[in-house]
């Protein structure tokens, strides 16, 4: 679970050694998170960035710059494969030893504290009877008493089901968010989203492609009502 919550940073800072010091975009980060959702090994995705570069690097031309993370999409897929076919009949565990310790309680209450606290803060969409605001601030009481309950427990958490959990809630602020913002913001995200697409359609399956749309206009959603990530990946 460790490895599980440093799946983006650790993404980000691999591409960023391999490309030079770029900031990942809106897009990079939503394929991250399909990357997550899939289950893609965390390994797997370092594999397909290495042999996306790799094989550009071997290029007698380099006039294009490699400046997104989708061009490593099938690169990334390959190695997913690979590892699954390999790990066919064989166990592979990490020692105990070298497992960080993973986050404390305390952590992990204050982060949903925040989050509750920004929620609460924002200015919401209304619209058409649709108001976001109720379910942001019902949110915020959920988040507050998850905080409670992890102080009064006496053991660890369970961050699997804790995360389950949150990502339940923000699906449910995403519905909210898409039925109360008007037409057509949501037009003109998506066709945003389909520019930056544009040159990797051939490289990626249109269900990746569709589900990478899909992260892309929630996090501009979130971006412009200054809402936060539930998710325990955002600590």
């Amino acid at each position: 679970m460790e490895n599980y919550f440093n799946y983006f940073t650790e993404i980000e800072g691999h591409f960023q050694r391999r490309r030079g010091r770029i900031h990942l975009s809106p897009l990079d980060w939503a394929l991250i998170e399909t990357w997550k959702d899939a289950g893609i090994p965390l390994e797997a995705v370092l594999r397909g960035v290495d042999a996306a570069f790799d094989k550009y690097e071997q290029r007698p031309s380099k006039s294009q710059k490699v400046n997104s993370l989708a061009y490593c999409a099938q690169a990334v897929l390959v190695a997913a494969e690979e590892m699954k076919e390999a790990a066919v009949g064989a166990a592979q565990l990490e020692p105990p030893g070298d497992r960080p310790a993973g986050f404390q309680t305390f952590e992990i209450a204050a982060f949903l504290r925040l989050n509750a606290t920004q929620l609460e803060a924002a200015k919401l969409p209304e619209a058409r009877g649709i108001s976001a605001t109720p379910l942001a601030r019902e949110t915020a009481n959920k988040l507050r008493e998850m905080a409670v309950d992890l102080e009064v427990k006496a053991t660890p958490p369970r961050l699997e089901d804790l995360e389950r959990r949150l990502t339940v809630a923000e699906e449910k602020l995403f519905a909210v968010l898409l039925a109360a913002t008007p037409d057509e913001q949501i037009v003109n995200v998506r066709a945003e989203a389909d520019r930056e697409l544009m040159p990797y359609r051939r490289k990626m399956p249109s269900a990746q492609i569709e589900q990478l749309q899909k992260q892309y206009l929630h996090k501009r959603l979130l971006e412009k009502y200054g809402l936060p990530r539930l998710s325990l990946f955002y600590m």
